[in-house]
């Protein structure tokens, strides 16, 4: 097979820059498992915060709101995002870091502070200490298989091609570009495209190129039925020092993360007992209501570069291998921006209007001189 670019990865960032390509040029997305998103894809706490990830992840949050809440109709029949809400909660201990929140997002993310009567109205009994909130009404739920699927039709539709069972083993440059041993047969393409996630240094490698420090890290999440039930418009509360963050899911449940973020290798990452445990133990802390049933616990994986930054270019001084790694948590809520100012990149053309905005400088692979 023969393409103008080999995308290794169709998870959210390959899949997504496909369909950006695809109208342009011809792509062929690897898959190394049987069915695209299967590691963190498709193990996504599944909701959208300007402020997740610090300010410089939100410009790309902010600039995939308009694809999200209203795609164009040939793209999707409904949208990706549906209203919920966010509370950052704090003790003593927290309090300074939501007036650091405050000053941070001032001016580009709409935040309003909590007293504890707010609090109680939103949290219901949510225990004594926590009496510090800021209200972040943007924050919604998104849609991640919904929007993980419009992107690879859209790339199908475009004319890309993916290739499931599809492991890249080895890379080699010759005259005419890249060849790729891959567990479904040779590919041939002039550009090659690390968008392997949680494996982009080993592929990376594989390709001859150095890595990028791009490690991995062990998520883990719980679904519990709790009494009493969770409202269902609880939003989702987050601890102001990353301890724990939990949002209600349907029947009264909840889905609980201890914020956790054991380094690992890439892997099929399962969830820990001991961490299930310490998030339970944490909730125990926040809110008086009682845990009846853990009834699903999984982990994926979230990447990172060493300046958790994700990383989008051509490698330093290269024009055959492209950078798409390092979303870390936010890669699934960036998306369509990251992939409209990636595929510019690639391409060398103006970005797409609604991101012309974003000044792409401290994403790119040069920044670590790779």
């Amino acid at each position: 097979m023969r393409a103008d670019v080999a995308i290794v990865g169709a998870g959210m960032a390959g899949a997504s820059l496909a369909a950006e390509l695809a109208p342009h040029l011809s792509v062929v997305i690897l898959e190394a498992e049987s069915q695209p998103g299967y590691h963190s894809t498709g193990r996504s706490a599944a909701f959208w915060s300007e402020t997740y990830g610090g300010p410089l992840i939100q410009p790309l949050t902010s600039a995939s709101h308009g694809l999200l809440a209203s795609p164009p109709p040939e793209f999707s029949d409904r949208p990706f995002l549906s209203p919920r809400g966010a509370i950052h909660i704090a003790d003593e201990e927290g309090a300074p870091l939501l007036d650091r929140m405050s000053a941070t997002f001032q001016g580009s993310v709409t935040l309003e502070r909590l007293d504890r009567h707010a609090l109680d109205a939103r949290i219901p009994g949510l225990r004594p200490s926590w009496a510090h909130g800021i209200a972040e009404a943007s924050c919604a739920d998104i849609d991640v298989a919904g929007l993980h699927q419009a992107y690879l039709k859209a790339a199908r539709a475009a004319g890309a091609t993916l290739l499931v069972n599809a492991r890249m083993e080895r890379a080699r440059r010759t005259g005419e570009g890249w060849r790729l041993e891959t567990s479904a047969g040779e590919v041939r393409a002039a550009i090659l495209v690390d968008a392997a996630g949680a494996w982009a240094d080993q592929v990376a490698q594989a390709a001859g190129m150095a890595p990028m420090g791009v490690r991995p890290y062990r998520r883990t999440i719980a679904q519990l039925r709790v009494d009493p039930p969770a409202p269902a418009d609880l939003p989702l509360v987050v601890d102001a020092l990353g301890r724990f963050y939990f949002k209600p899911e349907a029947g009264g449940r909840i889905w609980l993360s201890p914020h956790d973020e054991t380094p690992c290798d890439a892997c099929d990452s399962a969830a820990e007992e001991q961490d299930v445990a310490l998030a339970i133990d944490r909730l125990e802390r926040v809110v008086d209501w009682s845990v009846e049933r853990i009834e699903r616990k999984w982990a994926g994986l979230r990447s990172f570069a060493p300046d958790r930054l994700p990383v989008y270019g051509f490698a330093d001084g290269q024009r055959d291998f492209f950078w798409c790694a390092g979303q870390g948590g936010f890669g699934i809520q960036t998306a369509p921006a990251a992939a409209k100012m990636a595929a510019a990149l690639l391409l060398g053309r103006a970005p797409d209007p609604s991101v012309a905005h974003i000044d792409p400088a401290p994403y790119l692979p040069k920044r670590f001189g790779v």
